[in-house]
């Protein structure tokens, strides 16, 4: 379905996208959506909803997140494990007391949901793709900010039950659990303040009938509210060093790589697949890559491509071609920000030196890059093991 935000002034929709990238004037939209004066239809999004008895405690017992004593109303995410403690799927879960809601990035919402289909057994549950009748807006919750207002207005915000009158609607809401450490959870990321303690993100699933409605209410805001890009809202996710599935996740990811432990593992919730390799790795040794910011040269226009590597600076031979051992990462997200510039999410191998320049392949050369730590190269093996004496040897005096 094409999006109603489509028909907006200055919308450019890329080819194959459900919602605009942008309205014209994507640093603008990016400075009002931090504001929490600008809203976003998320149409890279996917709902699938579990109904049934034994939801919660089915998927608590197959996913990396404490989700038995799940409160309606209160948001979280999971994840889903290969054996290997690999990162399989991804959801953002909210539950209203009688279904639990996921949202899931677009690519990832057939296979999730044929996943978990395959693991229902004799469990009470029943697994929907509701994409069709629900779609989901995002924005930044600030105090006093016009866009949630205007949301809630069309009877889409609060707490899980439904609304009253013309508006009335499931009011599903789901605030990024990232701002903040977990229960159960664990941060790498070391520093006086984490840039997620200012990301206020919020996501609301609505029915499709009320896109129109709010992109009308939109265009009439005039500065109130207005509309961004899901640029906008990518810039500012590579900002709060967010993970994100569809960007940062590939068949080697681990949680403790993108310091994913903040927020979607419980590392004190009983046994669940992937869950012994999550507690080695955190408890003995050292996740083997590390996700880093990298600060871009602004002298060019050029942005890299998701999946561009990282490589050693001044690493090539005569040619120009880079040199054995020269790459030592790749890119996963990348974007202008309003403020500080060009900047891209990346994973580097976990022995690189965090004060190393570091470059950046792009259509037309390179682009050197600094890194600031995510995820340090001392992360893990957190256990106190004591150290046992050697056999055989001689008491210390």
């Amino acid at each position: 379905m094409r999006s109603p935000f489509a028909a907006l002034p200055g919308a450019v929709v890329p080819e194959g996208a459900q919602a605009p990238a942008h309205y014209g004037n994507p640093l603008g939209e990016q400075r009002r959506l931090a504001q929490g004066a600008a809203i976003v239809h998320l149409g890279d999004r996917r709902v699938l909803t579990l109904t049934g008895p034994d939801r919660l405690g089915w998927l608590d017992s197959i996913s990396s997140q404490e989700l038995k004593s799940l409160q309606p109303g209160v948001s979280t995410e999971t994840l889903i494990l290969d054996p290997q403690g690999h990162i399989e799927h991804q959801a953002n879960l909210v539950d209203d007391g009688e279904r639990l809601w996921l949202i899931v990035d677009q690519d990832d919402a057939e296979p999730l949901q044929a996943w978990l289909t395959r693991m229902r057994f004799r469990m009470q549950v029943e697994i929907a793709d509701v994409t069709d009748e629900f779609a989901v807006l995002g924005w930044v919750d600030r105090a006093g900010g016009a866009a949630g207002a205007l949301v809630a207005g069309e009877g889409a915000a609060g707490d899980g039950t439904a609304g009253k009158g013309a508006a009335a609607a499931p009011r599903i809401m789901w605030r990024d659990p990232w701002a903040s450490v977990s229960p159960g959870g664990y941060q790498y990321a070391s520093g006086a303040q984490h840039p997620a303690a200012a990301w206020a993100w919020t996501e609301a699933i609505v029915p499709s009938a009320m896109l129109t409605r709010i992109a009308a209410a939109l265009a009439a805001a005039g500065a109130d509210a207005s509309p961004a890009g899901t640029s906008a809202a990518e810039a500012l996710r590579v900002e709060a060093w967010r993970p994100r599935w569809s960007a940062e996740v590939d068949e080697k990811s681990l949680p403790h790589e993108s310091d994913w432990l903040r927020s979607a593992v419980h590392l004190n919730k009983g046994c669940y697949r992937g869950q012994e390799t999550v507690a080695k790795v955190h408890n003995l040794g050292r996740p083997p890559r590390r996700m880093v910011l990298l600060h871009l040269d602004g002298s060019q226009s050029t942005l890299p491509q998701p999946g561009a590597a990282v490589l050693r600076q001044g690493t090539v031979d005569d040619s120009g071609a880079p040199v054995a051992g020269a790459e030592v990462g790749h890119v996963t997200s990348a974007a202008l920000h309003y403020e500080l510039g060009p900047i891209a999410l990346a994973v580097i191998k976990r022995n690189v030196p965090v004060d190393e320049t570091l470059e950046v392949e792009v259509d037309d050369g390179r682009l050197p890059a600094t890194q600031e730590v995510i995820v340090p190269p001392d992360a893990g093996a957190t256990a106190n093991v004591p150290r046992l004496p050697r056999i055989g040897g001689r008491p210390r005096r």
